[in-house]
């Protein structure tokens, strides 16, 4: 399926790995130039490479945090145009609400609420002008379904969302759409990560907390990533002009409500 997306421009945010690898392989795929970006220099090139060999797509690596000035300036100058934008960041650490003092908590904010939203003002302009844009943010299927000890990352996040949803309805007669991706359980890094350290709290072996989170999933697995970057290639094609301002959960059927 040709999804329109050949010669557009992307730059995907945080995508050296996980979830924001797979979105940037995917847009490669769809014929779109991208530009992946991370913290670790060396990831990132080797990811840069893989996307190269793997789709022949013009692909750019900008190495740094989106919180910052210098980083977001590189991403808006690595390529002519920002046709597509996918915000994407790491989330705080797993910790009590009662442990985030004050510079945490605006830490939180700052890169799951504040920088999406200067990225989005850097680009939204001229794809009004152009009449085309597509922003896609990944934020959690905590949005959604909150769970103790991701606070931080839950409140940031869905305060993303609530600041972005007007933004969507003003844009959206120009053909620019601002939709949501809310990962659940994937099979990533980050989760590797946050199963190690259950394990140790409670004194169990990773395997019984992978095994346990499973079967919770109607699924009863993880999701592959390669199942999100084509979501999120989806929401960026030109078939989905008339899909703004939506918050798709992607969780194996985890989340039990019906709105």
């Amino acid at each position: 399926m040709d999804i329109g997306l050949k010669g557009r421009q992307a730059v995907v945010c945080a995508s050296s790995q996980g979830l924001g690898r797979a979105c940037a392989l995917e847009l490669a795929r769809a014929g779109c130039s991208v530009v992946v970006n991370g913290r670790d220099q060396a990831t990132l090139e080797r990811t840069a490479d893989e996307i190269r060999t793997e789709t022949g797509a013009e692909v750019f690596a900008v190495a740094g945090d989106i919180i910052t000035r210098a980083c977001q300036d590189a991403l808006m100058q690595a390529v002519p145009q920002v046709d597509i934008l996918v915000n994407n960041n790491g989330g705080p650490p797993l910790r009590d609400f009662r442990e985030i003092d004050r510079e945490a908590l605006l830490a939180g904010v700052v890169g799951n609420m504040a920088a999406p939203i200067e990225l989005v003002q850097r680009v939204i302009d001229g794809m009004v002008e152009r009449r085309f844009g597509r922003i896609i943010n990944i934020t959690s299927a905590t949005v959604k379904m909150p769970i103790a000890r991701l606070d931080l990352s839950s409140g940031a996040r869905a305060g993303l969302t609530g600041f972005l949803a007007g933004v969507a309805r003003s844009v959206a007669h120009a053909n620019v759409t601002i939709n949501f991706l809310l990962p659940g359980a994937f099979e990533t890094h980050r989760r590797r990560t946050n199963e190690k350290a259950a394990a140790e709290r409670r004194g169990v072996p990773i395997e019984t907390v992978r095994q346990e989170t499973q079967a919770a999933i109607p699924a009863k697995r993880y999701g592959d990533p390669s199942e999100f970057g084509a979501a999120c290639a989806f929401l960026c094609s030109t078939q989905a002009g008339y899909i703004t301002g939506q918050s798709l959960l992607i969780d194996g059927g985890a989340y039990h409500g019906v709105l």
